[in-house]
């Protein structure tokens, strides 16, 4: 009966399993195994947050949903602006951005930048022209490679950099001395060189046990190089039950099964897109990586919205503008075709025609078919206008 009391008495209850505490995986400390916040860290944890770092279905067979639920998941978790970054290519940001005008957000344009010979970037064009520059790289890079590959260098990157803001990609993981590799860290410093204040470098907690010694050896680096941090959670599907589509999309892009596929997975079901406050809370040491976030969005004010078709500059005679010389011929063409003086019906409608294609801008359309109508006619080439314009006053 003693040895069992002395049994029981070392005996110590284990906690629940939903209890444990996991420092190195969410960011915990002790005491603070229930996500409790203490006081003293309350307003960091409120700080604005936007994702920066999203990969949708449009980089093929990576991310695991549409843009247009990125979007409407932001909005849900009272997000105010989200990033769309898929891989060397802006095509999902049409469908975000339309989203995005439904939902009562912004989009914030960029994409991820994977490089031949540096580290990756996540590229944001601040303005219109910065835009142009974005669209010129990528345009650049698919041209040199076969359909569905982007071949692009680091020169490349640095000739159309002006205007954009990037974020560099750091390794995943350590070395075998708990450092980044040299490789990296010369790459960084050349960056930093070239991009100057434009430079920020990306924060994420890989879930694996070691996050602790990863950010703060990430941090270490930052500071030496005095390159800003920034959280992100790397998203690659909205809701967290997306993960299981995700792993089959790895499966087919790797031609692999699920029971075969291993390390080349996801490790987690984390990459999903989470609410700012527990993405504060995750980065709580390091506050000002979820700050510049913000510095980030409202760098970067360029939106679809700004851009516009710009039709082809039209050849004009004397130097009129496209719309005077429109109306020049108009007039002239008014002579040549009525016999004696126009009638007020005339006047009016080429009058009213006239002020319409102004508004409308469409006067080089205009002079375009003057001249193939003008050329056919000198080369006895039978031609034939259809529709409203065709049959118009003017023409």
């Amino acid at each position: 009966m003693e040895e069992q009391n002395a049994h029981n008495r070392f005996k110590v209850p284990l906690p629940l399993p939903q209890e444990r505490a996991s420092p190195d995986v969410s960011g915990e400390t002790e005491g603070e195994v229930k996500g409790e916040v203490p006081d003293n860290m309350k307003k960091k944890v409120n700080q604005k947050y936007t994702e920066l770092h999203t990969t949708t279905n449009f980089s093929f067979l990576q991310g695991a949903s549409h843009p247009e639920e990125m979007v409407q998941q932001a909005a849900a978790l009272g997000y105010t602006a989200i990033a769309i970054t898929d891989r060397n290519t802006l095509a999902g940001i049409v469908r975000a951005h339309a989203a995005a005008r439904a939902s009562g957000i912004r989009i914030i344009v960029g994409c991820r930048l994977d490089l031949l010979d540096g580290a990756s970037l996540l590229a944001y064009p601040t303005n219109i022209q910065a835009y142009s520059q974005l669209s010129n790289l990528l345009t650049l890079g698919n041209r040199r490679a076969e359909k569905g590959d982007c071949h692009l260098y680091k020169a490349d990157v640095y000739k159309y950099a002006a205007g954009i803001q990037f974020i560099v990609l750091p390794p995943g993981e350590l070395n075998a001395q708990f450092e980044f590799d040299p490789s990296f860290t010369n790459t960084l410093a050349e960056y930093k060189n070239v991009f100057q204040d434009d430079l920020y470098i990306a924060a994420s907690r890989k879930y694996q046990g070691d996050d602790g010694k990863y950010l703060f050896q990430l941090a270490k680096l930052a500071a030496q190089l005095q390159i800003p941090l920034v959280a992100t959670n790397d998203v690659h599907y909205h809701e967290p039950q997306r993960r299981q589509l995700q792993d089959v999309l790895t499966c087919i892009r790797e031609k692999c099964t699920i029971y075969t596929a291993g390390f080349l997975l996801h490790p987690n079901a984390e990459r999903f897109l989470k609410p700012a406050e527990e993405m504060s809370r995750l980065f709580r040491q390091y506050p000002e990586a979820i700050a510049n976030t913000q510095r980030i969005v409202e760098t970067c004010t360029f939106s679809l919205d700004e851009l516009k078709y710009e039709y082809p500059e039209e050849i004009t005679t004397e130097g009129r503008t496209p719309q005077e010389e429109l109306t020049h011929l108009a007039w002239q063409g008014a002579k040549e075709r009525y016999v004696g003086a126009l009638s007020e019906k005339t006047i009016a409608a080429i009058n009213y025609e006239l002020k319409f294609i102004k508004e409308m801008n469409y006067a080089a359309y205009f002079l375009t078919v003057y001249d193939i109508v003008r050329y056919a006619r000198e080369q006895k080439i039978l031609c034939q206008g259809r529709g409203s314009a065709a049959n118009s006053t003017v023409c």
